[in-house]
């Protein structure tokens, strides 16, 4: 006999593909960095989607977040692109931290880590509108300058 949710009868057979579906998303997840680590990722099924909405809840204006939009990179990787340059975002795997390197003109001029997306999108934003790099380095005690 099946049983009803709502107004849709549930089955074993359903039961059993909803159970599948979750287990294949939580593995790309866990496969890919670990669920424990990044909640906010898994929950907004990606890095860029979990940054941009970070960002709109803070109020926090930084363009276009890029990534891989399916497999597990989509975990792991973004970036935002301005006219000043690139910024690329990667997440560790040992710990919860998120690697942040920023080129521009195609040459690396700036590389850090911060432990939450918040400063990320605030560097994102500093950046993109138009904060010199050794500003940055003063606001955000996470990024290094590399020496031309």
């Amino acid at each position: 006999m099946a049983r009803r949710a709502g107004n849709i009868p549930v089955t074993c057979a359903l039961l059993v593909s909803v159970t599948r579906k979750w287990e294949s998303v939580m593995s790309d997840a866990s496969t890919a960095l670990g669920v424990r680590l990044y909640p906010d990722l898994a929950e907004h099924d990606g890095l860029a989607a979990a940054l941009t909405e970070c960002a709109d809840r803070h109020g926090i204006s930084i363009g276009r977040v890029t990534g891989p939009e399916t497999g597990p990179g989509r975990y792991a990787h973004a970036e935002i692109a301005c006219e000043r340059g690139v910024i690329r975002i990667r997440v560790a795997r040992e710990a919860r931290y998120f690697m942040v390197d920023i080129s521009e003109g195609g040459r690396a001029r700036a590389y850090g880590d911060a432990c939450d997306l918040l400063p990320i999108a605030e560097l994102a934003q500093a950046w993109c509108g138009g904060t010199e790099l050794p500003e940055l380095a003063g606001r955000f005690s996470f990024l290094k300058c590399k020496k031309d």
